[in-house]
């Protein structure tokens, strides 16, 4: 579950992002905060794990308020100001939103916030299969995937589809840009119209993949990325 709250002093804005949350699962609205100085009485009581920022408020700007904190949650900054993004992710933000945003563009931003916190090794095997989810924009739904699922994923012209072990989704997504969202430490491209899972990786046969029974070529381009798993 993530616990959000909304720092913005316009009530629209707050609507908007509470409607977009509320389509997500694991989604729980703290507080709507107006102003830095109700968002600070907030976090001194509540327990938060996001933070929705705007920038232009009255009384404290978005970074001052966000400078007074020693230990902040994770921040999507909503903003219709693009000039001060560099300053944000200096000051380690996980998202910059330049409103209007989409609601696909907000998904994105959510996907990045990653509340998994490391792991302290018990055993010297640990598991293989992490819990990372991602939620994907597909024939106007918003579908919930854990990393485990995905078998391999396909470029289709505009088009991706995500085949995993239930189901084939399809998103308007590049491959390019699925690739920067899904951890390397579990996939890895083989084509350049294909990202495979290495966990469900079952044969590699000369120029081919063997994946749960699916059939996925490799790229001339791509053995190097084969041969870096085969030698781990």
């Amino acid at each position: 579950m993530i616990r959000y709250i909304i720092v913005d002093d316009e009530h629209i804005a707050h609507d908007i992002i509470k409607e977009y949350c509320d389509l997500l699962p694991n989604m729980e609205l703290v507080e709507n905060c107006y102003d830095a100085f109700e968002a600070i009485a907030c976090l001194s009581k509540q327990s938060v794990d996001l933070i929705f920022l705007d920038l232009n408020m009255p009384k404290m700007k978005g970074f001052e308020f966000l400078k007074t904190l020693s230990n902040p949650p994770k921040v999507i900054v909503t903003t219709a100001y693009k000039e001060n993004a560099l300053e944000g992710y200096e000051l380690n933000i996980t998202d910059y939103l330049l409103k209007p945003f989409s609601f696909e563009r907000f998904v994105k931003a959510i996907n990045k916030v990653n509340l998994t916190p490391p792991s302290i090794p018990v055993a010297k095997t640990p598991s293989p299969i992490t819990e990372e989810r991602f939620f994907f924009r597909s024939n106007k739904k918003t579908v919930q995937v854990k990393s485990r699922d995905i078998l391999f994923i396909e470029a289709r012209g505009n088009y991706c589809n995500i085949v995993t072990i239930n189901e084939t989704i399809t998103v308007r997504e590049k491959i390019s840009d699925l690739l920067k969202l899904l951890p390397d430490k579990l996939f890895f491209q083989v084509h350049k119209s294909f990202i495979v899972a290495k966990e469900h990786v079952r044969i590699i046969e000369g120029n081919k993949i063997i994946v749960a029974g699916y059939t996925v070529p490799i790229g001339k381009t791509y053995k190097m990325n084969v041969n870096e798993v085969l030698n781990r």
